[in-house]
């Protein structure tokens, strides 16, 4: 349980009273663009791979 399930409604608007008092004003953070992977998918997957099938006892290249 936290501590404001134990207190009273005076006691817990008095703890936010002094909450806001102490709190810095904090600095806003500006959000840039979102940075897109260079990660070459179909590379890492092997889909531009060369294929190769066993024919007649040897690998051929499909």
């Amino acid at each position: 349980m936290k501590l404001a399930d134990h207190l009273n409604h005076k006691q817990r608007k008095h703890m936010e009273k002094l909450r806001k008092r102490n709190k810095p004003p904090s600095k806003k953070k500006h959000k840039g663009k979102v940075k897109e992977e260079k990660i070459n998918w179909s590379e890492i997957m092997g889909t531009k791979r060369d294929t190769y099938k066993r024919v007649g006892g040897r690998v051929r290249r499909k």
